[in-house]
């Protein structure tokens, strides 16, 4: 009994889910460095100090947002069909994990790009985790040098590489994705 998480209010949850929505709706029509706290206040129909007591900034309802996202993913590598889940080669697997990856990143790169930025990048919990996995990846195909290469197979990832891949360049998601696909097969081997 006195080791059970406090319960979230009714009144609480609807604000969280209207605050979240609404947000995920501006970052994805204007950009996350485009919308203010007020912005996202008044779309949600809540008082700033609601807004501020659960998230005191932008990143933080990014996070909150890109978080359920990521979690989708993570459940598959560790539970999911292969090649995404276990069961499959190493390089299958990282094959299916860049692919799902650029699948997120195609749906949620604005929020991404609130979030994953510069050093933030590597202080996410979603980073540290898709660290874990990739690094147990090499390892598992007997890879160079596992703690130089995990960073180096995860930096295509990057959100700015990816929003300027996809936006600045114009590549489609299928370009990518084999792109990725080649540079798996030649780390780790695979199909």
């Amino acid at each position: 009994m006195g080791d059970d998480p406090p319960r979230e209010r009714a009144d609480a949850a609807r604000n969280r889910e209207k605050i979240l929505a609404a947000a995920e709706r501006l970052y994805a029509e204007r950009g996350a460095d485009r919308v203010t706290m007020d912005d996202i206040a008044r779309a949600a129909g809540v008082g700033r100090g609601t807004l501020y007591r659960r998230y005191p900034d932008r990143a933080a309802i990014a996070v909150a947002l890109l978080d359920t996202h990521e979690r989708a993913v993570q459940e598959l590598l560790l539970g999911g069909p292969p090649p995404l889940g276990p069961g499959a080669a190493p390089g299958d697997r990282l094959c299916a994990f860049y692919g799902a990856m650029v699948d997120l990143l195609d749906r949620h790169v604005h929020l991404a790009l609130g979030v994953e930025v510069g050093r933030s990048r590597f202080q996410t919990g979603a980073y540290g985790f898709w660290r874990a996995h990739v690094r147990a990846l090499v390892v598992a195909a007997d890879g160079p040098d596992p703690d130089a290469a995990v960073d180096l197979l995860l930096a295509p990832l990057a959100p700015d590489v990816f929003h300027h891949q996809r936006v600045v360049l114009g590549l489609g998601a299928d370009r990518i994705k084999a792109a990725l696909a080649v540079l798996a097969n030649a780390v780790l081997g695979g199909a």
